[in-house]
């Protein structure tokens, strides 16, 4: 990898991590899923990943690390590591199948964080049950359900003009080939 790709890595990384902080006020509104989501589809799986798990690493250096960064930093990377294996199928090539990855990510993000949170909560003296992570995980399908409305939103407002802008840096500089 050249140093002019992984400065792109890091501007995008940044972006990412950068477009938590306005969103922080309002639950699970986070354009940084976006950002991957777009980063990933570009540029490929590898570089979606590392998008994905840097720009969680540094927006909690802002946000508050703790031991969910781990998580999200996997979930994050998760998001931009399938855009990437999927982009060239026809689901990611169509504006609505874009749509509807976005929508699954919503839910999916929150799936790992929940794990993550319930194994945290239920820790090892206490009994885990089935009513019990099931409450656990229905407590948050309001804050999945708006990730997935703001990851819909992003993509409907910013998604093409995205893709054109990173395909043409792409091909322009032969990044990320």
């Amino acid at each position: 990898m050249e140093p002019r790709e992984i400065v792109l890595l890091a501007i995008l990384a940044a972006i990412a991590a950068v477009g938590r902080i306005p969103f922080a006020s309002i639950p699970s509104v986070q354009p940084t899923t976006f950002v991957i989501m777009m980063a990933g589809f570009v540029f490929g799986a590898e570089s979606g990943f590392i998008i994905g798990a840097v720009a969680a690493l540094a927006s909690n250096m802002i946000m508050g690390q703790g031991p969910w960064t781990p998580w999200q930093m996997v979930a994050w990377g998760l998001v931009g590591l399938t855009a990437g294996l999927l982009r060239k199928t026809k689901l990611m090539n169509r504006k609505s199948g874009r749509i509807f990855f976005g929508i699954v990510w919503g839910y999916l993000f929150g799936l790992i964080m929940n794990v993550w949170g319930f194994l945290a909560v239920t820790q090892a003296e206490s009994h885990i049950t089935i009513k019990a992570f099931l409450i656990y995980f229905g407590a948050s399908i309001l804050f999945d359900t708006f990730h997935s409305v703001s990851n819909v939103i992003f993509l409907l407002i910013f998604g093409d003009t995205w893709i054109k802008i990173l395909s043409r840096f792409k091909r322009k500089y032969g990044l990320l080939e």
